[in-house]
């Protein structure tokens, strides 16, 4: 009889035991999810928080990046979300201006979403160009690219191209593609 009550309540401390665990990890899965999906929507990210991440990807030789560092982002229709833009000044000669344009890079986007590059360009709410950004030698700067998918946009891929200028000729390109998800 008592071998009997010893097995009922290993059974129900077991039960207790992998119920507890199971909501742990469903609790651990839940918030790495939320952590990992919220930190790649630049438009969330404070300019703090943008120049941090965007440090982060800067190597010694690196004069342009773009965050996300995937060069990918998903935006839904009637939704404006971007990327950030990372300028270093690795000319070396003091105080240095940079100018950068944001452009639609892909050749065959009226085959691949039905419209063109000036209707995309128009998507392009904050950061299409800038000019005379003064960065001393050796210093970065943060720049933010926001787009504005409007209702009833395509559901397509195109690729954006940041081209990047110093006072002293052509400095660094990056590309950031694009994808549009449904509402």
């Amino acid at each position: 009889m008592q071998s009997r009550k010893a097995q009922i309540s290993m059974s129900v401390g077991t039960i207790v035991t992998i119920v507890l665990l199971m909501t742990t990890l469903i609790l651990g899965l839940v918030l790495v999810r939320n952590i990992f999906g919220t930190a790649t929507k630049v438009i969330d990210l404070s300019d703090a928080q943008l120049t941090e991440e965007v440090n982060k990807l800067f190597g010694e030789d690196k004069g342009v990046v773009v965050y996300p560092a995937t060069r990918r982002i998903e935006i839904k229709q009637e939704e404006i979300n971007g990327f950030g833009i990372g300028i270093q000044n690795l000319i070396g000669t003091g105080n240095d201006t940079f100018s950068y344009e944001v452009i639609v890079s892909d050749l065959d986007v009226q085959q691949k979403c039905g419209i063109n590059g000036d209707e995309i360009s128009r998507w392009i709410v904050t950061g299409r160009a800038e000019n005379n950004i003064p960065i001393v030698s050796g210093s970065k700067s943060t720049q933010r690219v926001l787009l504005d998918i409007p209702a009833g946009s395509p559901l397509c891929t195109f690729r954006l191209r940041v081209n990047v200028n110093s006072n002293k000729g052509t400095y660094g390109t990056e590309f950031m593609d694009i994808i549009i998800k449904p509402r």
